[in-house]
């Protein structure tokens, strides 16, 4: 359009005040493949048993990896009498400043307690049944890093997911498994676990939840980021047309009619 005002072709450009950052960062924030409900349950069928409720804890509450290998059994994150779940860690690994694996606050600060849909906390209380959770001592530093020089605060987690020996779940080893569930259940190369927190999201925004709902479901921290990044899936309504002049209209023709004359028979 800049070229075509130097051309002379047309007087101004009606692009200028557009930001094209802001455009291509809603579109790089798009995500690359959303499975279907048909998507979602064969992965389901494929997935081992001891690892369904982390695959109903993504595609039913939107949760990251981080945050579901971190999830313990505890009122500190599944609370099923207030049907809450309470997102206030995840699982990171760092053998220098940590030692291993040790808890954090959730990614770019996203804790929140949202809605513990009735059939995963019925999937979670089953698992806990037939998988008792694992006690393994870690830092947590949930609460804030230490002071420098000073050792983090250590408890100890009954996590939900571990190995086969009770040790937490390192992400290279479930990327591993995760790639073989995938072939298995037809996914693409593109899906991944965050594909259910899309499956989720757009799950949501097309069954008619309002847009600050959706927000706090994923616990984005401004709606610009909930809508940038499933604008494409939100329905689109049509434009209701001649509002303003009808409205005027109406109260233009009740001041013309004015009151009834007073009956003088």
């Amino acid at each position: 359009m800049n070229s075509a005002v130097a051309d002379k072709v047309i007087p101004d450009n009606p692009c200028k005040s557009i930001r094209l950052f802001a455009i291509l960062r809603g579109f790089s924030r798009s995500p690359k493949w959303v499975p279907t409900d048909d998507d979602v349950l064969a992965l389901v069928d494929v997935v081992p048993d001891e690892y369904q409720a982390a695959i109903w804890a993504g595609a039913g509450e939107g949760m990251r990896l981080g945050e579901v290998l971190g999830l313990e059994d505890s009122t500190r994150c599944i609370h099923p009498d207030r049907q809450e779940l309470h997102v206030v860690q995840q699982l990171r690994f760092h053998k220098v400043a940590y030692g291993g694996f040790y808890l954090a606050p959730p990614k770019a600060g996203s804790v929140g307690d949202v809605d513990l849909d009735d059939h995963v906390a019925a999937v979670f209380a089953q698992h806990v049944r037939t998988y008792p959770p694992a006690l393994v001592e870690l830092p947590d530093v949930t609460a804030g890093t230490p002071d420098p020089g000073r050792e983090p605060k250590r408890r100890m987690v009954p996590l939900l997911f571990t190995d086969e020996l009770g040790r937490p779940i390192h992400d290279q080893r479930w990327s591993t498994m995760w790639r073989g569930w995938c072939r298995a259940a037809g996914w693409p190369d593109e899906g991944t676990f965050h594909s259910l927190r899309h499956y989720f999201a757009t799950r949501l925004i097309t069954s008619g939840a309002d847009p600050t709902d959706v927000q706090n479901a994923l616990r984005h921290s401004s709606l610009r980021i909930t809508l940038e990044t499933y604008v494409h899936w939100w329905p689109k309504k049509d434009r209701r047309r001649n509002i303003i002049s009808g409205a005027l209209r109406e109260a233009s023709a009740k001041r013309n009619r004015g009151p009834k004359a007073p009956d003088t028979r």
